[in-house]
């Protein structure tokens, strides 16, 4: 196997865990983890606790970001957050098109698509999340469904720009459910990604970071992470707690 050439990303989503006080011992423990010089590490608190995380994490190399951003600078939308706050507040990162955000909140590519170049705009840095539901795997529609997402999420981007995304493959049916994709199914379905990333923006496909999401954890890390298109993953639950996120901040890909 060819070695890979992509550096790859460690995201961890906090979702609707943590307060302020919570999210800032969290980040003083994560301050004190062993430091990897060849992987990038993100967090992505709420938004009530990004200043501080980011506060504590700063001169360590941590990346945080933001779970979610509506796509205006400001405005009358009452409980949104812009992207000009998130950033002042400290994020670098913005993860949109989360499946929670698609299935709970019926998020669609067309706004999600407005969110990636917002968050480009913003000199910030989209984390555009993919990926099928139960039925749709089941239906054999796994690739139609994550080219129409990748397609539409995209469109607004140009070719300049699309060096800044990264890509999230999250099948909904192994989010907080137990189930994974094996990293085998995962490869494959990176890998048609990469090929419509190259068909979309040519070359620059090949150092796209695409991330696995969906039940990662400490047992299948190291297996996942050695997969050829695999270049980081997206963590749920797992990330809450700092035994088991630095052990995937930890993995070994030729373990």
């Amino acid at each position: 196997m060819r070695e890979k050439l992509i550096r790859p990303l460690i995201a961890g989503n906090w979702k609707m865990y943590k307060t302020p006080s919570e999210a800032e011992d969290f980040a003083r423990e994560l301050r004190e983890i062993p430091k990897f010089d060849d992987r990038d590490i993100l967090v992505c608190p709420p938004f009530t606790a990004i200043a501080k995380v980011r506060k504590v994490l700063d001169q360590t190399g941590i990346f945080v970001g933001a779970q979610n951003v509506y796509p205006a600078e400001e405005g009358a939308f009452t409980g949104e957050i812009s992207p000009k706050m998130i950033k002042e507040a400290g994020a670098q990162y913005v993860i949109c098109g989360h499946s929670e955000r698609r299935q709970i909140f019926n998020e669609d590519d067309e706004f999600i698509s407005k969110k990636v170049k917002i968050v480009l705009q913003y000199g910030m840095i989209p984390i555009l999340c993919v990926g099928e539901t139960l039925m749709q795997n089941e239906a054999g529609e796994t690739f139609n469904v994550v080219e129409a997402q990748l397609k539409t999420g995209l469109k607004k981007v140009s070719d300049n720009e699309i060096k800044n995304v990264v890509i999230a493959y999250e099948p909904v049916w192994a989010i907080g459910t137990g189930k994974n994709a094996t990293p085998q199914q995962a490869q494959t379905v990176h890998s048609f990604i990469r090929k419509i990333l190259k068909e979309m923006f040519g070359d620059i496909a090949s150092s796209i970071r695409i991330l696995y999401g969906g039940s990662v954890k400490p047992e299948n890390i190291d297996q996942l992470m050695a997969e050829q298109d695999i270049n980081g993953v997206l963590v749920g639950g797992a990330s809450l707690k700092i035994d088991s996120f630095s052990r995937i901040i930890g993995f070994n890909k030729n373990h």
